[in-house]
């Protein structure tokens, strides 16, 4: 299991849940007046890289040590033994990647900050030139027009924290940290992501063991994980509202696991509401409800996360947005059984693209959006990810080639619109991602970027999938 495999025969089926009221709603009525092709005249386009796998310099101007440093350095537990220390060397290069950015047209960039950079030991005394750095980062993007997003956490965890997510006060040293730099920010970015992919960081770190920090516990001792990474988020959106000037928007990016409806008929699109909502009972239905499901918590008895007074308050802070990492769906269907549905198995011959668990099925472009909609009412949706590892083609004159990129982009893309179109609120798209980085426990054996790196030599080249992309954001429109 790798990066965003989650299986679902893992979670809990919990008794018969009571789907939302528009669950069985016809789509909604199209925008009128405009091309079949076009998106919202305002629709944000944006690129996405995460630090770890792309600034490298993992020892320069005070950094921390990460748990990520210490299991990629483990022999084994990365493809070829590969690490961040170099990534893409974005440290070094922002500048360029501003420039390859600017020539896409973008207006957004979502980037994440290293937590080490800022606290070595993950609390105690900040470190000035990483907040430095930071900052000339952040001007930069807005010299040339592009406005930053900016996740607090994207996996790299200060290894110098006791415990790790295992441990409390974690999620206590993460508001601090998060709340320290949403004031020394938010001057000049308005919108913060708390973590990224809660499943992806609990379930591959401490479950599977396929991701730092390599761990395989039971499931009482996973639970409380799960809680404590809920749980900063929670405690970070507080943090973060505390801190910031005023008007500044707080969200999360959450891979939720998503689902499609076998058929779009009444009963197949409330199973897939049910299932969305029950299969996601311990990550986002608790963020987004402020409460763990009764039949989460019956069904996990003994191993059920131990809760203290105020942290549901805090896990269910009302979000300003709430920004979604898309890939990959499973289908469902309507059954008789306690559930009230059934999740369809993936076959041998399933299409899926060069990462093994990357399953080609666009429609979850409309399902996610509609389905977080129909259930939590945010008001404001972004596609924080979405992209795909594809086999990169490189010609004798230096071309960069990857048509099955964007078939996959086209195809989701194809799918966001139908949902922007019907009025949920998307509002913008997030590109994963920028540039060829470190794919984690892949190494750099899978590549999911929009520009070519030659990791020898750093040198960037657009591919194929890059003037696609250019050109759409040219047109507002799918091409």
């Amino acid at each position: 299991m790798d990066r965003r495999e989650f299986v679902v025969g893992s979670m809990t089926a919990g008794a018969a849940l009571t789907a939302a009221s528009s669950a069985t709603a016809a789509p909604r009525a199209a925008l009128r007046g405009t091309d079949a092709s076009a998106f919202p005249p305002d629709f944000l386009w944006g690129c996405a890289t995460a630090a770890y796998q792309v600034e490298g310099a993992a020892k320069e101007d005070g950094r921390g040590l990460t748990n990520w440093d210490v299991f990629s350095h483990t022999p084994g537990k990365v493809a070829n033994n590969a690490t961040g220390d170099v990534a893409s060397d974005s440290y070094h290069r922002y500048g360029e990647d501003i420039a390859l950015m600017k020539d896409l047209g973008v207006r957004a960039y979502r980037m994440s900050l290293a937590w080490s950079r800022i606290f070595p030991e993950g609390k105690g005394q900040p470190n000035q030139k990483g907040v430095d750095h930071y900052n000339r980062v952040i001007d930069a993007l807005l010299a040339a027009g592009i406005t930053p997003y900016v996740t607090m956490f994207h996996w790299d965890l200060p290894q110098a924290l006791p415990g790790g997510w295992q441990n409390r006060d974690t999620a206590k040293a993460f508001a601090d940290y998060a709340g320290f730099m949403a004031g020394k920010l938010s001057d000049r970015v308005h919108h913060f992501m708390t973590v990224n992919e809660v499943r992806s960081f609990t379930d591959l770190g401490h479950k599977s063991g396929t991701h730092a920090p390599g761990l395989m516990l039971p499931p009482r001792e996973l639970n409380q994980v799960r809680h404590h990474a809920i749980l900063a988020h929670g405690l970070g959106v507080g943090a973060i509202r505390a801190a910031a000037r005023p008007g500044t928007q707080v969200g999360i990016a959450d891979n939720a696991t998503f689902f499609v409806p076998v058929v779009e008929t009444p009963e197949h699109i409330a199973a897939t509401l049910r299932a969305t909502r029950q299969e996601n009972a311990m990550f986002l239905t608790a963020i987004m409800e402020g409460r763990y499901l009764d039949s989460y918590l019956t069904a996990q008895g003994a191993a059920a996360p131990v809760v203290q007074p105020g942290d549901m308050a805090a896990i269910g802070s009302p979000l300003d947005f709430l920004a979604i990492n898309v890939y990959t769906p499973f289908y469902v269907m309507a059954d008789d059984t306690p559930s009230g549905y059934s999740v369809l198995p993936r076959t041998l011959h399933s299409p899926r693209m060069p990462s093994p668990w990357l399953y080609v099925s666009p429609e979850v472009g409309y399902w996610s959006v509609r389905s977080v909609s129909d259930l939590w009412k945010p008001k404001t949706i972004f596609v924080a990810e979405n992209g795909c590892s594809a086999d990169d083609m490189v010609t004798p004159n230096g071309q960069v080639l990857d048509p099955d990129r964007v078939m996959y982009l086209r195809n989701c893309l194809t799918h966001f619109r139908r949902a922007a179109a019907e009025g949920y609120p998307l509002k913008g798209y997030f590109l994963w991602s920028l540039l060829d980085n470190f794919e984690w426990a892949d190494g750099y054996t899978n590549r999911f970027g929009i520009h070519y790196v030659d990791f020898e030599t750093q040198k960037r080249t657009p591919k194929l999938s890059a003037h696609w992309y250019k050109e759409l954001i040219r047109r507002n429109a799918l091409v």
